[in-house]
């Protein structure tokens, strides 16, 4: 495309991708000549003689995995009553008053989308977008361009009631946008019209959104709609999701299971610590709740099921059933290695239920304890307390947990049933069940 507007020199970009702190918005030249989506919208489209020849109807851009700014590709002109399609590489001129042809051939057959390509003003203004570096779901009230790298190139969106405002004004008045406040395209998630799934895999957007902790992604997914939220889903995997599900609260994460896919929401639900998927279930509609059971392994649907039949304001309605157990004589060392393959359920274990040679519960052992022992040959046992072993069992209610946990003036407590271990409360498992009300610990969105 032969553009007749300054193009940035790739020096002056070399290291936009070494740097995340680099983005092309933040370059002087660049943000003085972005182009207002909606102000090319609409606008006359002309050969070299200055003859009409359509209107402009959208913009075609190509998502690709190694691209942080998506090349446009292509024009949709309305000509009469047909959508043309027009290759950007028979475009002479691209500005914000004037878009030129290299000449008035035009092939007429109606457009039709090819597999990567994206409609910039029908699908992506005015949807869903994911702000990976400012971790919120933001809506496109505005997209911008620039002449960068060779091409004309999608690099920023705006959000916010100003935008939409501009977009109401004359096409002259949008053309000379300036926006105060640009979101690099770059720090952007998007998603597919039709499907919901993440369109746009961007290596920043991509990894940023992996790097997100599960409280943060928790935030993002209440946000998203149906589509969005399972485009999300799909990308992101179902063990790293189910871990956000166990930040949410509970309205969100019912709605959530409700509008999901059932095969889906019972992947995350297998995916999730027992007590927080039991708790999950809980509160769904019982046939819901049955339907999604059913699709659970045999042995991961009885335990759940045991969990919920427990009263929630039990001890065995709020342990759960992750628990690291041996026998007295297990040598330290063997712990620790089971502890260690233990690893992803490491906010539930803090300490080590240890039982006799008959599998009942003798005594409890921290990790701190476990992890410190200079002699990890001996016998687990050897570092029990002599004092009287303290568990409960599951009917019993939440006040005899909380006395539990204060007379021991330990972080957690071993339930037992019949003498053995089922179970571990945790702390803060209690606060939750008392304050059920609260909002979870989540880290602070991260507003400019």
């Amino acid at each position: 495309m032969a553009y007749k507007v300054p193009i940035v020199p790739r020096k002056a970009i070399s290291g936009i991708r070494a740097s995340r702190a680099r983005r092309l918005t933040t370059i002087a030249e660049i943000r003085s000549s972005i182009i207002p989506l909606s102000g090319l919208i609409g606008m006359r489209v002309t050969n070299q003689a200055g003859a009409e020849i359509g209107v402009l109807e959208d913009l075609v851009v190509r998502w690709a995995a190694e691209i942080d700014y998506p090349p446009v590709t292509g024009l949709v002109v309305k000509v009469g009553g047909r959508r043309a399609f027009v290759d950007a590489e028979k475009v002479e001129v691209f500005q914000r008053n004037s878009v030129v042809l290299k000449n008035s051939k035009l092939d007429l057959r109606d457009f039709k989308k090819r597999y990567g390509e994206v409609l910039l003003a029908k699908e992506v203004l005015d949807h869903q977008l994911v702000d990976v570096e400012g971790i919120q779901v933001i809506r496109a009230a505005e997209l911008y361009l620039a002449h960068a790298l060779g091409r004309l190139r999608l690099v920023g969106v705006e959000v916010g009631v100003n935008a939409l405002v501009r977009r109401l004004a004359p096409r002259r008045v949008r053309a000379e946008a300036r926006p105060v406040r640009v979101i690099d395209w770059s720090d952007v998630a998007a998603f597919d019209e039709t499907s919901g799934s993440v369109k746009l895999r961007n290596s920043r957007a991509s990894g940023g959104i992996r790097r997100l902790r599960p409280a943060e992604l928790a935030d993002l997914l209440e946000d998203l709609g149906r589509h969005e939220r399972s485009g999300l889903i799909e990308a992101l995997g179902v063990e790293a999701v189910a871990d956000a599900l166990e930040e949410m609260d509970p309205e969100p994460l019912e709605s959530l299971i409700r509008s999901t896919e059932p095969e889906v929401a019972a992947d995350l639900v297998a995916s999730m610590e027992p007590d927080e998927a039991a708790e999950a279930l809980r509160d769904l509609e019982e046939g819901e709740r049955e339907e999604l059971l059913d699709l659970l392994e045999p042995d991961r649907a009885a335990e759940l099921k045991e969990l919920i039949g427990y009263e929630e304001d039990s001890a065995g309605g709020v342990m759960t059933t992750v628990i690291l157990e041996a026998s007295e004589d297990t040598p330290i060392s063997a712990v620790v290695a089971q502890l260690s393959a233990m690893a992803k359920h490491a906010s539930d274990l803090d300490g080590v239920a240890v039982v006799d040679s008959d599998g009942v519960f003798v005594g409890d052992v921290s990790i701190f304890d476990l992890l410190v022992s200079p002699d990890r040959d001996a016998a687990v046992g050897s570092l029990l307390a002599e004092s009287e072993a303290v568990s409960l069992a599951p009917e019993d209610d939440l006040e005899a947990v909380a006395e539990s946990l204060i007379t021991t003036r330990r972080s957690s407590v071993v339930v037992t049933r019949g003498g053995r271990p089922v179970g571990r409360i945790l702390a803060d498992d209690l606060v939750d069940a008392f304050l059920p009300q609260r909002q979870r610990g989540k880290f602070p969105r991260l507003l400019s």
